[in-house]
C-alpha cells in the first residue's frame, strides 16, 4: 500500500486570537483617585470573567508617590485579580513616566512570551505629572510609541480648568484619546472592549 502527500493528516487547532489589555492607572492623591480606582478595578473584574473564553490576559500597574507598581502581573485568573485589586492604595504625587515606562517593561515581557498575543495599553490619568515631570512623561509616550504599543488614554480631567495633557500623552504615543465624563467599571470596560474589537 502507498501512501501519497494527501493521505496525511494534520491535527490542527484554531482559536481565538487572544489579547493583553494592561491598565496604567493614576493612584495619586486627586479627589478623583478613589473613584477612578473604583471604575478600574470593576472594569478589570469585568473584562476577566471574558477572559477564560477568549483566552485573554489583563494587567494593572498603578503609580502615585514616587513610583509604579505592578499591582496585578498579567493574568487570566480571576480569584487573583480579587485579591491584589482589594489592597489598592490612593495619595501622593503623580509620576506620570513611570506608570508609563513600567507598562513598556511589562508589555515588552509579555510580547517574549506570547508575541502573538494583541496588547492594548490603557492609561487613566488627568495627564498632570506632579513627580518626574512633564518631559520625562512625554519621553516615556515617545517610547511606548516606538515600541508599536496600540493604546488609549482615558481623559480624567475634572474641574473648570482643563490643561488637555492626556490629549498631549495620547498624540505622543499615537493612541486614542476618551474623556469619561462620569468614569464607570462599564464605561471603561466598553472603552477596552471597543478598541480590542477594533485592533
Amino acid at each position: 500500500m502507498l501512501l501519497h502527500r494527501g493521505d496525511v493528516r494534520l491535527a490542527v487547532r484554531e482559536g481565538k486570537e487572544s489579547n493583553l489589555v494592561v491598565f496604567a492607572v493614576d493612584a495619586s492623591g486627586s479627589m478623583a483617585a478613589r473613584s477612578r480606582m473604583s471604575a478600574v478595578s470593576g472594569a478589570v473584574l469585568s473584562l476577566l470573567l471574558d477572559a477564560y473564553q477568549r483566552r485573554d490576559k489583563v494587567g494593572l500597574i498603578s503609580f502615585r508617590c514616587a513610583e509604579a507598581q505592578v499591582v496585578l502581573p498579567p493574568t487570566s485568573a480571576v480569584d487573583t485579580a480579587v485579591a491584589r485589586l482589594r489592597s489598592l492604595r490612593t495619595g501622593g504625587r503623580t509620576p506620570l513616566a513611570a506608570g508609563l515606562l513600567c507598562a513598556a517593561r511589562v508589555l515588552a515581557a509579555e510580547r517574549l512570551r506570547d508575541p502573538a498575543r494583541r496588547a492594548l495599553l490603557v492609561v487613566l490619568t488627568d495627564g498632570r505629572a506632579t513627580y518626574g515631570g512633564m518631559d520625562a512623561a512625554m519621553a516615556a509616550a515617545v517610547l511606548l510609541r516606538r515600541d508599536g504599543v496600540a493604546s488609549i488614554v482615558v481623559d480624567c480631567e475634572s474641574g473648570p480648568i482643563r490643561l488637555g495633557l492626556p490629549d498631549r500623552i495620547a498624540i505622543a504615543m499615537d493612541g486614542g484619546c476618551v474623556r469619561l465624563d462620569q468614569l464607570s467599571a462599564d464605561a471603561v470596560a466598553g472603552v477596552v472592549r471597543a478598541a480590542r474589537g477594533a485592533a
